[in-house]
């Protein structure tokens, strides 16, 4: 079981947080300080291109609780350049991560090269699969390519003993394809959508879903809940979240907390969060 954070009554770990993003420049250390007293005592923050590993790095180390991915977000693809998956490698080696991510396939926004973007998907998937970590992956309009990329890139290959695991973020996918997702060992990442009452499809799978496979996370600074529309997100943000699954599960909030956290644990081989 996780361990308290002084002065609440619940434990959360935010799978999925931007804190390196520009938004949070002018007063990170105090979203930090908000995230735990809300009861986020852990946030994995995902890379989006090479340029910002180092930030994101530094921050990270600033601070206790927070834990870094690295990789090449699908919508940067003019920021990538092929070099940059071996310096990945050399990044993951150097610095050993959680996951490596964000990654993954964007079909939504016009003009992103599709081939390009599965070049630097498997690439991401490969070097995973080889250092035997999760992966954070993108999938916008793209859920049943990511499928396939993941079938495709699965199973161990000769000498390797890695399969491939990880989370794919805000979901906005078919309980169908969760269903496939859940049997390659895959979780799903829900957060501020689920607030929204015209979310049916989101809802009705929160309710649903193996609680076994559930991430919480905010995608700070973006995707804020229904009671901050239109505002800046941020981590302490997923207690609202939280709140929101165990109303519509049935279930105390504490409950949730506590299995999606150990959820955040075994995925990403989080250290318990400090007393």
């Amino acid at each position: 079981m996780a361990s308290r954070v002084a002065g609440t009554d619940i434990v959360l770990v935010d799978s999925h947080c931007h804190l390196d993003a520009l938004e949070f420049d002018r007063d990170r250390d105090a979203v930090v300080v908000r995230a735990r007293v809300a009861g986020v005592a852990r946030q994995v923050v995902p890379a989006i291109h090479a340029a910002g590993w180092p930030k994101l790095r530094d921050i990270c180390a600033g601070a206790s609780g927070l834990f870094p991915a690295y990789g090449l977000h699908p919508m940067f693809l003019a920021d990538h350049r092929p070099e940059h998956l071996q310096q990945l490698r050399d990044w993951v080696e150097r610095e050993r991560p959680v996951a490596i991510g964000e990654c993954g396939l964007d079909y939504f926004i016009d003009g992103l090269d599709r081939d390009a973007q599965q070049f630097y998907f498997d690439g991401q998937l490969a070097l995973a699969r080889e250092y035997g970590l999760p992966v954070i992956v993108h999938a916008r309009r793209a859920v049943d390519a990511v499928i396939a990329s993941i079938r495709r890139s699965g199973s161990p290959g000769p000498g390797q003993e890695h399969a491939l695991r990880g989370v794919v973020h805000s979901w906005s996918g078919s309980s169908q394809q969760a269903e496939q997702l859940w049997e390659l060992d895959f979780m799903l990442g829900i957060g501020g959508p689920v607030t929204y009452d015209r979310a049916h499809r989101l809802r009705k799978l929160a309710t649903e879903m193996p609680l076994d496979r559930l991430l919480l996370e905010t995608d700070a600074p973006d995707q804020p809940d229904s009671a901050i529309r239109g505002q800046r997100n941020e981590p302490a943000r997923l207690r609202t979240v939280c709140e929101t699954i165990a109303a519509l599960r049935g279930m105390a909030p504490e409950e949730l907390a506590e299995a999606t956290t150990a959820n955040a644990e075994r995925l990403f081989g989080l250290p318990p969060a400090a007393a």
